[in-house]
């Protein structure tokens, strides 16, 4: 157990940042599997769609620093060749 005032504060403080980190990983992972679900459905536009809105969870996420720059970028990367992959498989 903390034994000063500050290491209390900054214990309780770590609390209220982690539950508020947790919940933004979880918009992170749901957005991703939204785009993976889209995909696995085979409706491009849908998946189109979805995966505009999620690019735009996972750089808010990326900018609060959640997750690292470039593991947003690698997410991005592969749910984008995910989406186009499934216009190619359908011409």
């Amino acid at each position: 157990m903390a034994n000063t005032a500050q290491a209390r504060k900054r214990a309780r403080q770590t609390v209220k940042a982690n539950a508020h980190n947790s919940s933004l990983r979880s918009r992170l992972r749901t957005a991703i599997k939204a785009v993976r679900k889209a995909v696995d459905a085979g409706d491009k536009a849908a998946a189109q769609q979805v995966f505009q809105q999620s690019m735009s969870v996972i750089d808010s996420i990326a900018d609060k620093k959640i997750i690292h720059k470039n593991a947003a970028a690698r997410h991005k990367s592969r749910l984008s060749a995910a989406v186009k992959a499934l216009g190619a498989a359908a011409a």
